[in-house]
C-alpha cells in the first residue's frame, strides 16, 4: 500500500493536468505552427504555467492501493493486485494460461 500523502499528491496533479489541458493545447499548437514571434510568446506562457500542469507529471498508481510500480493500463491495477484478482474470479474474462 501506498503512502496516503503520494496518492493524494497524485490526484491533485490530475486535477491540475484537467485544468490546464486545453490552454496546454493551444499553446503546443501555436508553438509548432505559429510565426517566429507568437512562437517565442507561446514558449514563454507554457513556461509560466505551473510545473505539475504537464501530463507527464501524473503517475500511474494501482486503483485499489496505489502501487505505484507494475502498473497494468488496461486493467488500472500493479500486477500483484492484477494476480490476485485474476485467481480469486474477480476479472471477467482473465483466466489462467495453460497448455
Amino acid at each position: 500500500m501506498a503512502k496516503k500523502s503520494k496518492i493524494a499528491a497524485n490526484e491533485r496533479r490530475k486535477a491540475v493536468v484537467a485544468r490546464y489541458a486545453e490552454r496546454r493545447a493551444e499553446l503546443k499548437v501555436l508553438i509548432r505552427t505559429g510565426a517566429s514571434r507568437e512562437r517565442a510568446d507561446a514558449v514563454r506562457k507554457l513556461a509560466r504555467q505551473p510545473r505539475d500542469a504537464s501530463a507527464t507529471r501524473v503517475r500511474n498508481r494501482d486503483s485499489v492501493d496505489g502501487r505505484p510500480r507494475g502498473h497494468l493500463t488496461k486493467f488500472g491495477l500493479s500486477r500483484v493486485r492484477f494476480r490476485e484478482m485474476a485467481h480469486r474470479g474477480e476479472l471477467p474474462g482473465v483466466t489462467k494460461a495453460s497448455w
